[in-house]
């Protein structure tokens, strides 16, 4: 039987939970220069035994309104098959403001916020939605020492509905710009359980960037649990910038 544990758990990995820092889970506090735009198109996965999600794909769109400051919104489709049936269709929308209030210094990290609220826009009949409107509230810092960064931090996900329950995520990522042409990095991510009987996990994912010139680049990343159910990830996208 197909419980409503693993639906709660399946639904948060194609919607709230997968969008983040591309192609990372772990997000940082750099926003968008001013006056400035990212898009991306992508796909993210996530597989286990008895189910699989993925978005596909969705559209990404960053713009920076003030210094400091980055305008945040998804727009997924999403595939969903499961033990109660095969869907595809849009998902939960996902908006968000990135501000940062500490800059970077020689010293000291820069430091931000980047609340995420997701709008149950997608069916939860058919498991392409939450049904109720979701937050995060996360603190991420980051450093840079020349072509090595690392950031990291992390937050509480609001996710209110039966048998559902607020949830955490934390993530670090560090990253090496090999060249002009390639940056790979990896990450270790934990989070709480989102519903009453469901555990705890742990994953790592490995990564990277391909740069082809200063306004398009390929992002890609592939992820596996450590702990809690086996799941496999992966994203897939390409990103724009002017």
């Amino acid at each position: 039987m197909y419980t409503i544990r693993r639906l709660i758990v399946l639904v948060i990995l194609v919607t709230a939970s997968t969008f983040a820092g591309p192609p990372f889970k772990t997000d940082d506090p750099q926003p968008v220069d001013f006056q400035h735009w990212e898009f991306y198109l992508a796909s993210v996965q996530q597989f286990t035994k008895q189910e699989s999600g993925a978005t596909a794909p969705h559209i990404e769109i960053n713009y920076g309104a003030a210094p400091g400051v980055q305008l945040h919104v998804v727009a997924p489709l999403a595939y969903v098959n499961t033990a109660a049936g095969t869907h595809y269709g849009y998902s939960d929308t996902e908006l968000g403001l990135k501000y940062r209030f500490i800059n970077e210094t020689e010293t000291l990290p820069q430091i931000g916020i980047f609340p995420l609220v997701e709008i149950p826009t997608g069916s939860a009949d058919k498991q392409l939605g939450n049904g109720k409107i979701q937050a995060y509230v996360p603190l991420w810092i980051q450093k840079s020492w020349g072509k090595l960064t690392t950031y990291g931090g992390g937050g509480i996900w609001v996710n209110p509905g039966p048998g559902r329950q607020n949830w955490g995520f934390a993530g670090w990522e560090v990253q090496y710009d090999y060249s002009d042409l390639l940056t790979l990095g990896g990450e270790i991510t934990s989070q709480t359980s989102p519903s009453q009987d469901a555990h705890s996990s742990a994953g790592v994912t490995v990564g990277g960037f391909l740069n082809f010139t200063s306004q398009h680049h390929i992002l890609f990343s592939v992820g596996h649990s450590l702990t809690g159910e086996p799941t496999f990830s992966g994203y897939i996208g390409y990103q724009l910038t002017v």
